[in-house]
């Protein structure tokens, strides 16, 4: 059912709504980031192995990842996206209640619980923000999202900075997350009563629109799962900078603040122009990732901060183009679905290359480079084929341009 509201009104209102849905993410953001950010020092204190934090890191991934694809499907069968947007979101309770926790068990599965309410939210967030995106231009409207989005992830660990400083532990941060849980719970709220069905932000001419042929999207999907396994992960980088000192330990976190921050800042960049100028804005990730590794795995300072710069450019693309390009390239009825599949394909060929990046580190670092650039080689080419068939079944339409 069509939005009974004229254009003008639609966008201002789709506008506001997004707007809103960035905040939202921005608390979740604060809410998650900042306990992950403490998750081995605190299951540590709590008398955990490290074998046993990574052991609770790859599940709850694993977990989050799988669920995406059950989620995706239910949203799409069911149309209630917004219950699971609630279920998952709410799900974040888990975090303040790792105050409480008396022992490592108790955490970990507080911390896997947190995982998986961001696998069964995700596809449906995602299929909302397509509807509210398509009058607005989806790349600009993602890229809001993420700008927001990021804002929380700064702030969520400098709480735990702040929490540690004045009290020596980290249950008081944790505690003090109880805050903005409740604050995201209140704008979800007003959001679901302000669009109660956001298909209706949807013009007729999306709803009408043909699907591109399978081989189209299969190309994207390996130029998706090439390019991000092919990029470098953060803790591995952190690691290096660490291990040959080429970055004080202290600073490290400034490093990644400064990375996200270019986050912010591209997204609203890379979605402007991939409204304006179709897929072609996608080829910034294999481009720019042929360079995070030559500048990261060396030993200077200059080219750490250069490489962590880019870094954070090239995750400003992925968390805007790369997911706009999905809702614009698959129907309405089945977004949920492209969500979910999109989702696991990312985190397993980012698990995937950053298992083999650990290995190569400690084998030969000369060819996990090597490796690394070579993905995003391929990456390219891939791509070019992909945005060949994508673009060609949309009769000459930028993928990103309002409907």
């Amino acid at each position: 059912m069509q939005h009974p509201a004229g254009p003008d009104v639609l966008r201002r209102n789709a506008y506001l709504l997004i707007v809103l849905f960035g905040i939202v993410a921005m608390f979740g953001d604060v809410i998650y980031e900042g306990a992950r950010s403490v998750a081995g020092p605190y299951l540590y204190y709590l008398g955990a192995t490290a074998f046993v934090v990574g052991l609770v890191a790859g599940v709850g991934e694993f977990l989050g990842y799988l669920l995406r694809l059950v989620s995706g499907y239910l949203a799409d069968m069911t149309r209630h996206y917004w219950t699971l947007v609630f279920l998952g979101y709410g799900m974040l309770i888990a975090v303040p209640f790792l105050a409480l926790a008396g022992s490592w068990e108790a955490a970990a599965g507080l911390y896997i619980v947190e995982r998986m309410g961001k696998g069964i939210r995700a596809p449906a967030k995602d299929a909302i923000l397509s509807n509210l995106t398509a009058s607005t231009g989806r790349g600009w409207g993602f890229g809001i999202h993420e700008a927001l989005d990021q804002v929380g992830a700064v702030v969520g660990p400098l709480i735990f900075t702040g929490a540690y400083l004045a009290q020596g532990d980290y249950r008081g941060g944790f505690a003090l997350l109880a805050v903005p849980f409740v604050l995201m719970i209140a704008v979800l709220v007003i959001m679901r009563f302000r669009a109660p069905d956001p298909a209706t932000f949807e013009p007729y001419a999306a709803l009408e629109k043909e699907a591109p042929p399978l081989r189209a999207l299969a190309r994207y999907g390996i130029f998706t799962a090439l390019t991000v396994a092919g990029f470098a992960a953060f803790p591995l980088i952190s690691f290096h900078f660490v291990a040959e000192g080429i970055v004080p330990g202290a600073q490290i976190p400034l490093f990644y603040a400064i990375a996200m921050g270019v986050d912010a800042v591209v997204a609203l960049v890379a979605g402007r122009a991939y409204d304006r100028f179709g897929l072609g804005t996608l080829v910034l990730m294999p481009v720019l990732g042929m360079a995070v590794p030559l500048l990261v795995f060396g030993t200077a300072y200059a080219a750490a901060l250069a490489g962590a710069v880019l870094w954070g450019a090239v995750m400003g693309v992925q968390e805007t183009v790369l997911r706009a390009a999905v809702a614009d390239y698959t129907h309405i009825s089945k977004r949920g679905r492209a969500y979910g599949i999109f989702n696991t394909i990312y985190g397993a060929s980012f698990f995937a290359g950053g298992l083999a990046a650990g290995w190569l580190y400690m084998v030969s670092r000369p060819t996990m480079i090597f490796l690394m650039v070579a993905l995003q080689v391929a990456a390219l080419g891939v791509f070019v084929l992909a945005k060949k068939d994508l673009e060609g079944n949309m009769g000459g339409r930028k993928g990103g341009e309002p409907v």
